[in-house]
């Protein structure tokens, strides 16, 4: 089997030529800028916490792979998702020093065995790619065909092993079916195993779409639809004792985990109101479930991150930005001018969590 090292010395293709020749070019001009006067480029912005720098790493951060694209005879529909230049130098407005880079929409659910296979294949390794040419800049969630979960595993497997992948997305559900389905528990048992980040990102919540109760003013399908499917993915896993036969998983939800933390003490209080209806014994009470499970911060108020924080606590939140969509540019500033906060739990959000969380290299 060909070994990781082996893989990204002859991967030296086109993306991170392409991708990074401007990244290149930058530190040249900078260079010549310093003799002949000329304006250098944008200065990157470096977080500072009590007089110590902070490495700063969003956890949601996407990207594309137009190869894999082009083998489902798709388009790029989306922002410039695999725009590296303008990436980096957004990143270094922004403050942020890594991004988790995640393969978002998941195009390929639908997508017979091989073509899947094939498809997810090519972005794990185009993305472990670039990954590699900038590891001071990037890490990579792989992509698994979840459709089918033994597939699923041992991509996951590869991915890690192979890669050095560090976590993987996957949506709130697949293909209607909920992600505690017991045909998904192989998928589950090695993430567990492996000890890698489980990312749920939604994909919206179709089912409800297809009532046409979300179209209207006010893009209802992604601004209720995306939370609400990562609340019902969420309180799936708690209730029907996914996280209980796995209680080693990281998983982080999304876009501070849905609507599920804004009102937690009702999956308490379901099962006392209507006792006949939970029928399966936890290990806990739902809302301590809460706690061992990951966030992103992309709540955009002061008063959001206050309470996803007394209800989760700072160990279980990162920064997020969900880049290249423009849902927040202020993210690091978001917890920089959080009141009530330490300077630990600062720098804890800002990186340090995220660090431990995907084994980052300080």
């Amino acid at each position: 089997m060909t070994n990781r090292r082996e893989l990204l010395g002859g991967l030296a293709g086109a993306i991170a030529g392409l991708a990074f020749t401007e990244c290149g070019l930058g530190r040249h001009a900078h260079a010549q800028a310093s003799q002949t006067g000329v304006a250098p480029q944008q200065r990157r912005r470096e977080v500072v916490v009590s007089g110590k720098r902070v490495r700063t790493v969003d956890i949601h951060a996407h990207c594309h792979i137009p190869e894999a694209l082009a083998l489902m005879g798709l388009k790029e529909n989306y922002p410039p998702l695999s725009n590296m230049p303008d990436r980096l130098k957004a990143m270094d407005a922004q403050g942020i020093d890594m991004e988790a880079l995640s393969l978002n929409p998941i195009f390929w659910l639908k997508a017979e065995r091989d073509q899947a296979a094939q498809v997810v294949k090519l972005q794990n390794e185009k993305l472990a790619e670039i990954c590699a040419a900038q590891s001071d800049r990037f890490v990579g969630m792989a992509s698994v065909a979840l459709q089918y979960p033994d597939l699923a595993a041992e991509q996951l497997e590869d991915a890690a092993k192979r890669l050095g992948m560090r976590g993987v997305l996957i949506g709130g559900s697949v293909n209607g079916e909920d992600l505690s389905n017991e045909k998904f528990h192989p998928f589950w048992a090695k993430a567990e195993q492996l000890g890698i980040l489980v990312f749920i990102h939604p994909q919206g919540t179709p089912e409800v779409e297809a009532t046409g109760r979300l179209k209207g003013n006010g893009v209802l399908d992604n601004v209720i639809g995306n939370p609400l499917e990562t609340t019902i993915a969420l309180s799936h896993l708690i209730f029907e004792g996914t996280l209980d036969q796995y209680p080693g998983l990281k998983i982080c939800g999304a876009h501070g985990g849905g609507y599920l933390p804004s009102y937690a003490a009702r999956s308490d209080q379901g099962c006392v109101t209507f006792p006949a209806r939970c029928t399966r014994q936890l290990k806990k009470k739902p809302t301590e479930y809460l706690k061992q499970l990951y966030y992103d911060s992309l709540v955009f108020t002061a008063e959001g991150l206050r309470h996803l924080i007394a209800e989760v606590g700072t160990s279980q939140i990162m920064i997020g930005t969900d880049y290249p969509f423009p849902w927040t540019t202020t993210a690091v500033d978001h917890v920089l001018n959080q009141p009530g906060l330490s300077d630990a739990d600062r720098v804890a959000i800002l990186g340090g969590n995220a660090e431990r969380v995907l084994a980052l290299k300080s």
